[in-house]
């Protein structure tokens, strides 16, 4: 089993390029937005009660697949580095629940610039899969915001795991991106063209 979190701010290529790690090698992608979306016609994002229960089913569902004969997980994540609640212990708990049950488990942090990632935000497969995107003057707005007031790209040392890449997608399509998450850990996948 492999757990592989994919790191990085709105727009990078989190979702998509997960899209191409499942089929490129059969492990599943659960999204951030499958918890969020679902939510968010019964709780607002800002009410506690959407973030306690996004919490939750994602820790179950982690406890589950952690135990399943899945080839693995790949799950996609925003981080707020430096900023209580900002998601590291969520990074460290998750990462712990799947290290325990004898998961190896994968960081990749995905980077590309601000004026790159306002272009992803109005793609079609984003728009299709993530429809509080749709929005897309409050989609762009919470872009821009979150890239002038946090910090969504982690220090050096500070996501000590062994297996760790950062990966810069500028310029790079999805399955290329893929290709070099699959090169760089030695898994074994299938290329399709």
């Amino acid at each position: 089993m492999k757990f592989v979190l994919l790191l990085g701010p709105q727009a990078v290529g989190k979702m998509t390029i997960g899209q191409e790690l499942e089929r490129l090698t059969g492990m599943k992608l659960f999204h951030n937005h499958q918890t969020i979306d679902l939510l968010l016609p019964y709780f607002d994002f800002s009410k506690p009660a959407h973030h306690r229960l996004k919490d939750l089913i994602r820790r179950e569902m982690f406890k589950e697949m952690a135990v399943s004969d899945l080839e693995g997980v790949l799950f996609t994540f925003l981080c707020l580095f430096g900023v209580e609640g900002g998601g590291i212990e969520f990074i460290e708990e998750t990462v712990a629940l799947f290290e325990e049950a004898g998961a190896d488990v994968y960081l990749v942090e995905l980077e590309a610039s601000v004026a790159t990632r306002l272009t992803r935000n109005k793609t079609e497969n984003r728009l299709a899969h993530k429809f509080t995107k749709r929005d897309l003057a409050a989609s762009e707005n919470d872009l821009l915001e979150t890239a002038d007031g946090y910090r969504t790209s982690s220090l050096p040392g500070e996501l000590p795991y062994p297996n760790y890449l950062r990966l810069d997608t500028e310029g790079r399509s999805a399955a290329a991106s893929a290709e070099a998450i699959c090169a760089r850990f030695g898994w074994s996948y299938t290329p399709v063209r």
